[in-house]
């Protein structure tokens, strides 16, 4: 579990208690032959917090300017893309869907995370228009922070 996954899952779960909703957030242990689907789940009975999301970190301080879907995601045995098997999961799950960018601006600057729904960035890579610019990232709701730690509030990614 990378220190991001590890940090929403936290903030979730301390959201969640916050709140005091049935609900919990946790990292399926990633087993070295066997992939996994998503990187954090949230299961509630409330469907806005039934919540799937894939974590990615790009090091913006080291001069990477947008997301590829070529670089930073996979593709499968089969040639199946990481994006589509995502896809197909939460379709098939009900889950609500995010990608979650963590952009490390370097020493001395500290982190800034965002939410990506997923349908847009299913969408983006159907256009094959195969990378999110960093202003597109920036144009997603932010994952506020709270020290050096994130403070997560689902309210804030729904869709007006």
């Amino acid at each position: 579990m990378t220190e991001f996954e590890r940090m929403l899952v936290n903030s979730f779960n301390a959201y969640i208690e916050e709140n005091g909703i049935r609900a919990i957030s946790y990292r399926l242990k990633q087993h070295r032959f066997t992939s996994q689907f998503l990187d954090v789940l949230v299961d509630s009975l409330n469907p806005d917090l039934y919540l799937g999301i894939e974590c990615k970190s790009i090091s913006v301080d080291k001069g990477a300017n947008a997301l590829y879907f070529s670089q930073h995601f996979t593709v499968d045995k089969k040639g199946i893309h990481q994006i589509e098997r995502i896809s197909e999961y939460l379709d098939r799950s009900g889950r609500h869907g995010f990608l979650a960018v963590e952009l490390r601006l370097g020493p001395g600057h500290g982190r800034e995370a965002y939410m990506v729904p997923w349908d847009e960035l299913e969408k983006k890579y159907r256009s094959q228009n195969l990378k999110l610019t960093l202003q597109e990232i920036r144009n997603c709701p932010e994952i506020k922070r709270e020290g050096k730690d994130y403070k997560v509030d689902p309210r804030e990614w729904e869709r007006k």
